[in-house]
């Protein structure tokens, strides 16, 4: 792999960044799992030399931006109403765009793993600032595909739940990021 040197952007419309979620409780089977996407946001990464360690990367996702695309299993197919409820309860009871506009994350180390790059940052929602580590792969076109694991409890978030508790989220969501880097 030819490293790519310089500073790069990464953000709409070259790139897309997800949100996944999953069901969990004895009402699962009645709730969805969704693609939520985050439609404004901003990605800065400087690579100043062809040794990975000396990168970094810094996020910023626009709250009030959460749009979900789809929804998978469940009892009956997602429906409009459900998407702007959902969006509706995603703003107003979860994240409160108006009093914490971003989510952002900002690394602290870098380094190789494997045929990756593991990128250790702090990761603030709603004020609470709590280290996360995201894997990336990187191809040679400067394509680039990134997964992490983000527990709510650990930044304040009560997982939503709904028909008395029996239908949750999964407190785990998948956040992934797939797109090419800009100069």
């Amino acid at each position: 792999m030819t490293p790519l040197i310089g500073q790069f952007s990464l953000g709409p419309p070259s790139a897309r960044l997800f949100v996944r979620t999953s069901r969990t409780g004895l009402g699962a089977r009645a709730g969805q799992d969704l693609t939520i996407e985050v439609t404004r946001w901003e990605a800065q990464v400087s690579v100043p030399e062809p040794d990975v360690t000396t990168s970094s990367v810094s996020v910023a996702a626009d709250t009030a931006s959460f749009e979900v695309r789809e929804g998978a299993g469940g009892v009956l197919p997602l429906s409009d109403a459900d998407r702007t409820e959902i969006e509706r309860t995603i703003r107003d009871k979860i994240l409160f765009p108006d009093v914490y506009p971003a989510i952002t994350f900002t690394s602290t180390a870098v380094r190789g793993s494997g045929d990756g790059i593991e990128i250790d940052g702090d990761l603030t929602i709603m004020a609470v600032t709590q280290p996360l580590t995201t894997y990336v792969r990187l191809g040679d076109d400067g394509f680039v595909r990134g997964r992490a694991a983000v527990t709510q409890t650990e930044w304040g978030i009560k997982p939503y739940s709904a028909l008395f508790g029996a239908l949750r989220l999964a407190d785990e969501v998948a956040v992934e990021i797939e797109g090419a880097l800009g100069g």
